[in-house]
């Protein structure tokens, strides 16, 4: 574990409230985590902030960015079979929630938020008759350490009515204030000329996450003549390590701008009228902030969470949810490409995108956090 440090700002002597965010490993879990770091630095200008993680994780890059106090403490991950790390794994969380305890300490917790993974569940179980704890489900299955930890929560708070943590109360996925807090049509104009689009053109986004979707990216790209001869203008943003088969654009074709990452993916959503992409928690909970219909494509491993994941915003009308294997290059040159050039249908989804987002969750979540470090968050 690391030293205890005090951030500027973050002093105790004004008995400021003392938080720990628990939400380490993947992006899935940070983001929100960081998210509600900031919502809760808006209401509370002084409340000291504590993200708990491991050295394995995307959070000791993530987190030291955003300016707030890391912690490492053991991981604890579960094997998924039979084997040595299975026989060590008592050790490991023994460890882990001493560790923790020590942290909870040092810092005078008044409040543990935990997001889930692998840093959640020794938080969880540190806190036990200890500290109080909020529970923050992003999916629309829940993880097992969220099963854990809603025994002894709180509150239990989610990004869907049934994730599978019996009472729940509904806030959405906090996702930060630079999205949510976007005007897309203020910003169109700026974010058309940044990527080199015309004022009027009709613009399909596509993104698969941070390394790109293969799946994605051989089924849009593979429609580049339908979507050019319908006057489609494609954002590609096709990961890192791959790249695209695209063929020499004829004169007059609409432009087809691929690029390994998006770094504004502000300007990318305010360009765009349509997104293909996944449909992680933190993905629709973004698209649908910022009121972007999407044909949503949910990942096809796992036990289907991506799928539940997208349908409140599908059912509310903002959204279609297609299978990996149905997405081929003639479903995007014929139906994502007639949904764009069909203005009716596509300003209707647009509406019921942005009234299925929950721009406020970070706050919401941030609130909540507070009032139970105030004793005054009634319990389960």
């Amino acid at each position: 574990m690391t030293g205890i440090s005090v951030p500027a700002g973050q002093a105790r002597g004004d008995r400021a409230i003392s938080v720990v965010l628990a939400g380490g490993g993947t992006a899935g879990h940070i983001e929100p985590a960081m998210a509600v770091a900031d919502a809760l630095t808006a209401l509370e200008p002084n409340v000291r902030i504590t993200a708990l993680g491991t050295a394995r994780g995307l959070e000791t890059r993530l987190v030291p960015q955003r300016g707030y106090d890391l912690e490492l403490i053991t991981p604890v991950p579960l094997p998924r079979k039979l084997s040595a790390d299975l026989l060590r794994l008592p050790m490991r969380v023994r460890r882990a929630v001493r560790e923790t305890r020590a942290v909870f300490e040092a810092v005078d917790a008044d409040v543990v938020i935990g997001f889930g993974g692998y840093v959640a569940l020794p938080a969880y179980l540190a806190a036990r008759r200890r500290v109080p704890v909020v529970v923050h489900e992003a999916n629309a299955s829940a993880g097992w350490a969220n099963k854990v930890g809603a025994r002894v929560a709180t509150r239990v708070l989610s990004a869907v009515p049934d994730p599978g943590l019996g009472h729940v109360d509904v806030v959405g996925v906090p996702v930060r204030e630079a999205i949510t807090s976007l005007d897309r049509s203020a910003l169109r104009a700026e974010a058309r000329a940044h990527f080199g689009f015309a004022d009027d053109a009709r613009v399909l986004l596509v993104f698969g996450g941070s390394q790109g979707a293969q799946s994605l990216n051989r089924a849009v790209s593979g429609a580049a003549e339908g979507l050019a001869a319908a006057g489609i203008s494609v954002l590609h943003a096709h990961g890192p390590k791959n790249t695209l088969d695209l063929r020499a654009p004829r004169p007059g074709d609409p432009p087809y701008v691929a690029v390994p990452y998006l770094e504004r993916m502000d300007l990318a959503y305010a360009a765009a009228d349509l997104a293909v992409c996944r449909s992680g928690a933190m993905t629709v909970a973004e698209v649908s902030a910022v009121g972007l219909p999407a044909v949503y494509v949910p990942l096809p491993i796992g036990n289907g969470e991506q799928r539940l994941n997208a349908l409140p915003v599908v059912e509310a009308g903002g959204g279609l949810v297609v299978d990996d294997a149905s997405l081929t290059p003639q479903f995007v040159a014929g139906t994502v490409a007639g949904l764009l050039n069909d203005p009716d249908r596509l300003a209707t989804m647009t509406a019921a995108a942005a009234l299925a987002g929950h721009p406020d969750a970070a706050r919401r979540v941030a609130e909540v956090a507070l009032d139970v470090a105030r004793g005054t968050g009634s319990r389960r």
